[in-house]
């Protein structure tokens, strides 16, 4: 591995479900096989371990000195603004040799539509549908307005591209919920509706998208983003932005 190339440590939120970590695990097997000789961990901030701050102890005791945190978030909400911020402020206490930097969340990006993409053409949808196809876009939701809003934003991005309509719904804290919106368009006469969790791992929230798809009728339910290629890139692109910002050693002075 490069000595002077920081670690990339991803920070999950975790889950009581398993399938929760199986995917992050695989997005970031992707990730590694996408930037060989980059050192990659990952750390989880509840439920599943290891613990961030245990793994920032094992890469300080491994003499690792920088680390880019990326927050696997999809909006800036309490988790990106407050949770990880104090979890690293924290070990930046205990282990004052390591030198730690935030990156962003990764949405909104154009990488994250085409991952959507990717899951509703799975799913069935073909290209030539779109034009006659109603999209729900169902995030899990939070109670932070940047976040709604941010997620309003990019439904309205994305029926530009030449869908029938695109929708918002949450899973939480914010309306409208996936079930209502595939019954309003329903009601607009969009006869081919699909929702696409906008959400990047198997849990609670998105069983409770999915039901609400099947319980309204929904003509398609595609799968979580998970691994999907574009989403491994985007962590990578995200891990890059970062890291530029962190001075490199100066190289030795060639003797004449």
């Amino acid at each position: 591995m490069h000595p002077l190339r920081p670690t990339l440590l991803v920070i999950a939120h975790g889950s009581r479900d398993p399938r929760h970590a199986r995917s992050v695990h695989a997005l970031v097997r992707r990730v590694r096989a996408q930037r060989p000789g980059l050192r990659v961990e990952t750390g989880f901030l509840d439920f599943n371990a290891p613990s961030v701050p245990r793994v920032l102890e094992k890469l300080d005791a491994d003499g690792v000195r920088d680390v880019v945190a990326l927050p696997l978030l999809l909006t800036r909400a309490f988790h990106a603004k407050a949770d990880i911020p104090a979890v690293l402020q924290e070990a930046a206490l205990r282990l004052p040799r390591l030198r730690v930097r935030q990156a962003e969340v990764l949405g909104p990006s154009p990488l994250l539509t085409a991952a959507l993409e990717r899951r509703l053409y799975e799913a069935g949808v073909r290209p030539g549908d779109r034009s006659s196809t109603g999209v729900v876009l169902a995030s899990a939701g939070s109670s932070d307005p940047e976040a709604s809003a941010v997620i309003a934003e990019i439904a309205r991005e994305w029926r530009r591209t030449g869908w029938c309509a695109v929708r918002p719904a949450f899973a939480s804290a914010s309306l409208p919920r996936t079930q209502d919106a595939v019954r309003e368009l329903r009601a607009e006469g969009v006869r081919r509706i699909a929702v696409a969790p906008y959400v990047l791992a198997p849990g609670f929230l998105p069983d409770r998208i999915a039901r609400g798809a099947l319980q309204s009728g929904a003509d398609v339910l595609a799968d979580v983003l998970g691994p999907a290629p574009e989403v491994a890139r985007l962590l990578l692109a995200r891990y890059d932005e970062c890291r530029v910002a962190i001075p490199a050693p100066l190289e030795p002075a060639l003797s004449a």
